[in-house]
């Protein structure tokens, strides 16, 4: 068994290494729970919630979620210092291991409400919510930014920022690898254009050698990720742990180091049914918990399937688990011992052939 280590502590020793990165409308509660089932270790974020829902908002909703989600950080969109401080208190009264200020998602919503990459032209409003939220909780307080936005020289704007939130004390600063473009491209084509930057965050990482400087930004397997980490301290993985969550199986392994088996989708499958039963006696819509596992097969014979019977089967009326015992038939492999899939799954998974 891997052991799981409290984020303070690894962040102070150098300890965290991988990342699964907020996303907007994909890391949910119930994502986030079926990926803590591939990996003990990897830290995961929440998507990004304002200031404004967090202090005034339904709570519950917005902050609650499992303790098998352990480590796991949330990310705070806002600039106003005070503002920040109220909701990382309520996040920390939560029970979150972090909370981070996104200053790097450009999205119109984020610029008219001044937050996220417009942030980059403001380090020094950054620095003092950083000092406040380091004055107000324990957990660690980290940043998430850009190289830069629109017409900054990213040599010179991302070194800014980092020289004001580490003056701060910020415990550690990710660095998403592309210039945001506020203006003239949508969010969806900034995610391709300009063109990623690694160098530029090893470069940072030569100016605080002993900073956390973490990386993000169209990394897409373990191999690069290993890469990296030989330059920096941490790797955040966006949209391949999400499309091809299968990778996280192998992260306690390969990014941690620890002496485990690797976690097949099928055991990762078997471990996450008792929290799908059991959020669904609490009303919870199986979709909205199985929409995160489509990926799981990616590549693997059957993964159509598996995908078809969970975006079809789980919507109609009184779909339970047994939808999901169906989808794990379609990809059952054939050449492949009940004991290497999982006992119970391959248990289930006969019943169903059978009736």
């Amino acid at each position: 068994m891997c052991q799981v280590r409290g984020v303070t502590e690894d962040y102070k020793n150098k300890k965290v290494k991988l990342a699964v990165a907020p996303m907007m409308d994909w890391t949910d509660r119930h994502c986030r729970a079926f990926h803590r089932h591939l990996s003990r270790n990897a830290l995961l974020y929440t998507e990004m919630v304002t200031t404004g829902a967090v202090i005034h908002g339904d709570r519950d909703h917005l902050l609650g979620f499992s303790d098998i989600e352990h480590p796991v950080a949330f990310q705070l969109g806002g600039s106003d210092p005070a503002d920040m401080v109220a909701a990382s208190k309520i996040v920390e009264d939560y029970g979150y291991d972090e909370v981070n200020i996104n200053v790097g998602c450009p999205s119109d919503r984020v610029q008219s409400g001044s937050f996220g990459a417009c942030l980059m032209q403001e380090p020094q409003l950054v620095a003092d919510c950083v000092a406040a939220m380091k004055a107000a909780v324990e957990i660690p307080v980290t940043v998430k930014c850009r190289l830069a936005v629109d017409d900054q020289d990213p040599e010179e704007a991302l070194d800014v920022m980092a020289d004001a939130v580490f003056s701060e004390g910020t415990d550690a600063l990710w660095v998403h690898a592309r210039k945001a473009w506020l203006k003239g491209l949508s969010p969806k084509e900034n995610r391709d254009i300009p063109p990623l930057d690694y160098d530029r965050v090893r470069r940072l990482k030569a100016r605080f050698p002993d900073r956390f400087i973490g990386i993000n930004g169209g990394i897409t397997t373990l191999d690069e990720t290993e890469g990296l980490l030989a330059d920096l301290d941490g790797v955040m993985l966006g949209r391949a742990a999400y499309h091809t969550p299968e990778i996280l199986g192998e992260v306690d392994r390969r990014v941690y180091g620890e002496v485990c088996d690797d976690i097949s989708p099928w055991k990762a499958v078997e471990a996450y049914l008792p929290y799908l039963q059991s959020r669904m006696e609490q009303g919870v819509k199986l979709p909205h918990m199985t929409r995160h596992m489509l990926g799981l097969f990616h590549g693997r014979p059957g993964a159509r399937s598996w995908r078809r019977i969970l975006t079809v089967e789980t919507i109609k009326p009184g779909a339970g688990l047994d939808v999901v015992y169906q989808a794990l038939e379609a990809v059952r492999p054939r050449d492949v011992s009940d004991e290497d899939i999982a006992p119970d799954i391959a248990e289930k998974t006969a019943e169903e052939t059978a009736a």
